[in-house]
Order: C-alpha cells, then structure tokens, then sequence
C-alpha cells in the first residue's frame, strides 16, 4: 500500500541469503525426482561447479551475478513442471505475458521476446519498462521466457510468449521509498489495468498486500473482463524487503480477489514450506526455490538460494498459464485457471488447502485436460451439459415396403458385392492387426511426461 496510508505492498523475496562460504548449487534437468509423501515434486540439485566463472553465487543481491555470470545446467523447475511433454504441444506462442514489477532490463536471454511496455515510476528512466535496477522483474521474466544462449543452460517455461514490461517500483531501500518511487498499491493497481488495456492475456504480479483495496480488486476484475489472468504471490513469512512485516497467515491482495491464482512456493524438497504464507487466496503451488534466472547486467543468477519465495513460483505458474492460453486460445481465463488448478498435483482430489491450494501445477496435464462433469477439485467454468446433433436437413417421407420391391435385384445384386466386399476387408484386417502388434513389440513405448497427472497419481498409471 502507499507510504502515507502506513501500508505498502512488497515483491516477494526471500529474507536470508546464503552467506559467503556457503555456495548455491546449480541443476540438473535429469535430477528431477517424485516425491513419495506430500503434494509436490522434489529437484535434486547438483554441486555448483555448474555455475561460472563465479562458483558463490547467492542471491539477486549478491554482486557477483555479473554479465560473464553463466548458469550452465538447465534448471530443474522445467522437468518438474513437463517442460518437454508441454513444449510438443505448445511454446507459448500467441500470449503476451505483462510482468508488473520493477522493470526489465536489457539481456541477450530477453531481448527478442521483450516488446515496449510502460513505466509508470516518475523517477526519469525510460518510459518503455526496461529499465530495471532492483533485479526482481528482470528475473521474473527470464522464468517465463528466457531464451536459450550459448553456454548458458536458462531458459523459460513459456519461451514463445511475448513479455510486457509494466514497472510499477524502482526498489525497496528507505531512500527509495522516501523519494516516492518504491511498491505503491496505487501503482500496483495502474499497472495491471495497463497490462489489460495493451492486451497481455497473462498479468504476472509477484507482490502481495494485506489491504483488501477497493481499486486493487477493481484492477483485477478490469483485467478479467479484457481477457486477462492475474497471477500472483501469496506472500513470504519473512521478506527483508518489507516495513511492516506481518508473518501471520492470511489473505493477501491481489492474489485474494476473484479472477486472480494466488501461488505458494515449494522447496528443494517439493512441498510448500513456512516459508509461504498460507490461507484462503492460495489456489496453485510451483517452484521457488534455487530459481536459475536471467539478470540485469545481462548474464545469469540464481535466486532464493535458502528458503522458497512466491514471487519466483508465481512466475512458474504464469508461464503455465501462457502455455494453457496459446494451446486454447478461445477459452476464458477462468477457464484457463481451471485446466490449471483441475489438473495439478494434490494428495486429496476433492480438496484445497490452505498450503498449496488445489495443489503443483502440471502445465501439460493442463493442456490436454478434457473438461467433464466427471472431473473432481474445483468447480468447472465449462458447461457440463451434452450438445445434441443438430439435422442438417429435412428427412423425406419413408416408404414401406412388404415383398420384393421394384428394386429388389439390383438390391441382391450389390448385397453380394458388398459380402465379397467384407471378406476382403476382414482379411486386410487381420493384416493390419498383426503388423501393429508387431511395430508395439519392436518400437519402444512413448514415456508419459514426469509428474504424478491427475489427482496426484504417477504418470500412465
């Protein structure tokens, strides 16, 4: 909220950052593992050796992020959330992905995906958004949309989207927020309705509030009305980027509001830790912990080394719903939201939680869900009545016939042509048959992609 109302929303960063001598570990695509308990989907990570030239890297505070800085292993975040099985159906092509935040700044992962945005922070950059001298937004996009690079192992869950930069803060220290230019509720608000009004169908919003405004919940609805999906953090237990910091469980905003997923994050063991904040507006879990990712000195950094942040899962979730926006292009947001929450991964299929909502987002589950009355979770935005066939045209009067009629021998006629015709084709059949039973037993079997599918279950079962 605004400074003068003794309130502000915050990103949702994470408090501790791995000290020096303490390095942050890298990853590994094939490291991705299930989790035998729980709701979610463990990543395994692997010794930072994987990181270069710097082998510290900490956080997106940490100066040693640097334009040299390259990631070299793919992060685990794509296999966990069937990156692969998802990318042969779609890339995120079609969907522009507004990303309301700090801004985003010139790297070679994002220059081509990043089109003209606005920025509305009145401290004389750029009005276009790519200015970004906080490191948050610049981050966040990468998770969507980063492009992959030489000797770089970054990339982006949805990299066909188009990404929209819409900055709405410059950064959190005290001189920053005295000069007016630090999350304002007000601005918060601006920038989604901006986000809508240029089209975005997915607005990413990885900052939360107490406050349930009034002009908050009108932005969000705005955005819903124009086609567009709010996604945002539920909040951190513990931010050092806050002033009044509140760790008792509960509603945040926009994430709370109707038309908006509110996204907890998981950890390195694939569960939603304290770390989040938990309540009735957390509806999705993702990734958020150990988020390898873009940076705006142009190379690459891994953040929230410690301990899970949402406004990384937050990402996720909606490079998920870009991926779900461009294989259904003519479905609403809410129904988009739906397949989303549908399909993810949850130990109860008929229950949300106050921890993970309706559980891990599964984007390709998501996709290739078929909607029905006969789905458990969450209450469908589909019609679950069945269409009737509708004539094409209208039936001419019927004759009834008792004994040969006039045509009676050119009927016997092409009924032995057609009984010759049945042998043929039984014949071919049985060929047909045989030859495919021999491609299954000589050509190995389509593996399902990773994740437990529907309901939690493990994949093909």
């Amino acid at each position: 909220m605004d400074r003068a109302a003794g309130h502000r929303p915050l990103p949702e960063r994470e408090r501790r950052p791995a000290h020096a001598g303490g390095e942050v570990t890298a990853f590994s695509r094939a490291a991705a593992v299930l989790v035998a308990v729980g709701v979610g989907l463990a990543a395994t990570p692997l010794p930072a050796e994987a990181v270069g030239p710097a082998s510290g890297i900490r956080s997106a505070t940490n100066e040693q992020c640097t334009a040299d800085t390259k990631v070299t292993q793919t992060p685990p975040a794509l296999e966990t959330l069937q990156s692969d099985a998802a990318w042969a159906l779609t890339r995120g092509a079609g969907v522009t992905v507004a990303v309301v935040d700090s801004g985003i700044a010139a790297n070679p992962h994002l220059d081509a995906v990043v089109v003209p945005g606005v920025n509305l922070v009145p401290d004389g950059t750029d009005g276009s958004g790519r200015t970004d001298q906080y490191g948050h937004g610049t981050v966040i996009a990468g998770q969507i949309a980063a492009q992959t690079i030489a000797g770089s192992g970054v990339q982006g869950l949805a990299p066909a989207a188009k990404i929209l930069p819409i900055r709405v803060y410059a950064g959190v220290s005290d001189q920053v927020r005295e000069a007016g230019f630090g999350p304002s509720t007000a601005r918060m608000a601006e920038g989604i309705r901006a986000a809508a009004d240029r089209g975005a169908q997915i607005i990413n919003v990885s900052m939360s509030t107490t406050e349930k405004n009034g002009a908050l919940a009108d932005a969000v609805a705005y955005a819903a009305e124009r086609g567009s999906l709010v996604v945002a953090s539920a909040g951190n237990r513990d931010s050092d980027a806050a002033v009044e910091i509140d760790e008792n469980d509960g509603p945040r905003y926009p994430a709370g509001f109707s038309g908006a997923i509110g996204v907890a994050a998981t950890g390195t063991e694939g569960t939603v830790t304290q770390a989040s904040i938990h309540g009735t507006h957390v509806r999705l879990a993702a990734p958020g912990q150990q988020i390898a990712s873009t940076w705006p000195l142009g190379g690459d950094c891994v953040v929230a080394a410690n301990e899970p942040a949402t406004s990384y899962a937050a990402a996720y979730v909606s490079a998920a719903a870009a991926l779900v926006a461009s294989a259904h292009p003519d479905e609403t947001p809410a129904q988009w939201a739906y397949r989303l929450e549908a399909t993810a991964v949850r130990a109860q299929p008929d229950a949300r939680s106050n921890t993970s909502g309706w559980g891990v987002v599964q984007p390709y589950d998501a996709i290739v869900l078929v909607p029905g009355s006969g789905l458990r979770g969450p209450q469908s935005p589909f019609a679950t009545g069945t269409p009737t066939a509708t004539p094409t045209a209208t039936p001419g009067a019927v004759a009834v016939v008792i004994g040969p009629g006039p045509d009676a021998e050119t009927i016997l006629t092409a009924t032995g042509i057609g009984l010759a015709g049945l042998v043929a084709l039984g014949g071919i059949g049985v060929l047909a048959v045989y030859v495919s039973r021999r491609r299954e037993e000589t050509s190995p079997r389509r593996q399902p992609p990773p994740g437990r599918g529907l309901y939690g279950r493990e994949a093909g079962e």
